[in-house]
């Protein structure tokens, strides 16, 4: 597992956190948002979130049919039944963030996660860590042994825990997705199970959700690449300006020009 991050010493990231919390002033005026309106937030970013965030790791429902199974319980013909029960899955996880936005992060919280969105799959694998190798296709990143998923697990929280207070909030979302990928703790579903606990601490800190679009796939895993080998800017800039596109995406939707 990689060190602290000391993202702040390049200029771009400096750049990025001043519109990010530029953007984040935007937002706090526009609250409290009335019940209606939060409502539909959730229910867009759910659909949003659970199809590229699924999109990402290769899943073939499209975005409109993604709302269509989550919103009506319609399968889509000639789509693969795994399609339709990972997005089952990740509503279920997304739904649960709720529930944890005033808890402090556990290992207990990153495997419910996990089995929230897994278990439709595998129930005897989800939201337990894997007794296996793991690799990821079209990807050199290379993970610790089973053996190891433990520790590395309760490294990674207590870690987690003693980050400076003062780093930015942003940044620490970034840094956990990426460790948790580092460890990848879980057979499958590493990815989406981060890309959730990113958004949890977001939205613990008042930020709208974050969404990676499919067509930012080879620069992500590029960028989680880069990150093991040493370079983590680029994987910070892909994270801070996919905050600031969700941010943009929050003030359209509240009616903000």
């Amino acid at each position: 597992m990689n060190k602290t991050p000391f993202s702040l010493k390049f200029p771009s990231i400096l750049r990025l956190l001043a519109k990010i919390d530029g953007r984040h002033a935007q937002i706090l005026n526009k609250h409290p948002l009335k019940p209606a309106e939060l409502k539909q937030l959730k229910s867009y970013y759910k659909i949003g979130l659970t199809y590229t965030s699924n999109a990402l790791e290769g899943n073939l429902l499209t975005e409109s049919e993604t709302k269509v199974v989550l919103e009506d319980g319609i399968t889509i013909g000639g789509k693969p039944l795994k399609d339709h029960l990972e997005a089952l899955g990740h509503q279920d996880a997304f739904n649960a963030i709720d529930h944890w936005i005033h808890q402090p992060l556990s290992e207990s919280i990153i495997c419910e996660c996990h089995r929230l969105f897994y278990h439709r799959i595998d129930e005897e694998n989800a939201g337990k860590y894997r007794l296996q190798k793991v690799f990821v296709s079209g990807a050199t990143l290379r993970f610790p042994e089973a053996l190891q998923v433990p520790n590395f697990m309760a490294h990674l929280i207590e870690q987690w825990h003693g980050l400076d207070p003062d780093l930015h909030p942003v940044l620490k979302s970034a840094w956990l997705h990426y460790q948790f990928v580092a460890i990848h703790p879980f057979i499958d579903g590493n990815g989406r199970t981060a890309r959730l606990l990113m958004n949890l601490v977001l939205i613990q800190n008042g930020y709208p959700v974050a969404i990676i679009p499919p067509v930012n796939r080879s620069r992500y895993i590029d960028s989680l690449q880069d990150y093991n080998r040493g370079n983590e800017l680029p994987f910070f800039e892909l994270i801070l300006e996919m905050v600031i596109d969700g941010q943009k995406d929050y003030l359209r939707l509240v009616g903000e020009s």
